[in-house]
């Protein structure tokens, strides 16, 4: 004799934000200076952000030119982390007159 076991039926969660309750975002915002090689950049990007080589020389080359280059737009505690991250990340190695690592400044998105 089979026996038929059936499939317990669940009901997903779902939870709703009112439209006009928005959440408000961030930029991570990478500042240039001269202490800095593009190789430390690339690394420092790869490593904390999991960004591509491509995706980060393109970051490298714009705060050289521009002297700032948005990161990343997201929830504050996201971008703080990630401002947090590349002020832990240290001096660059390939540059004597490095003492530390490279500024970044969280500023809203809106």
């Amino acid at each position: 004799m089979a026996q038929v076991i059936e499939s317990p039926v669940t009901t997903p969660r779902t939870s709703f934000r009112p439209q006009d309750e928005e959440i408000p975002l961030y930029r991570l915002v990478l500042i240039d200076d001269d202490d800095h090689t593009y190789d430390y950049v690339i690394e420092m990007l790869q490593k904390i952000f999991v960004f591509s080589f491509d995706q980060a020389l393109d970051h490298a080359r714009e705060v050289d030119a521009a002297g700032r280059t948005v990161l990343m737009t997201c929830q504050l505690g996201e971008a703080e982390f990630g401002r947090d991250q590349i002020h832990g990340f240290g001096p660059d190695p390939r540059m004597p007159r490095s003492k530390g690592p490279m500024s970044a400044v969280v500023e809203p998105a809106g």
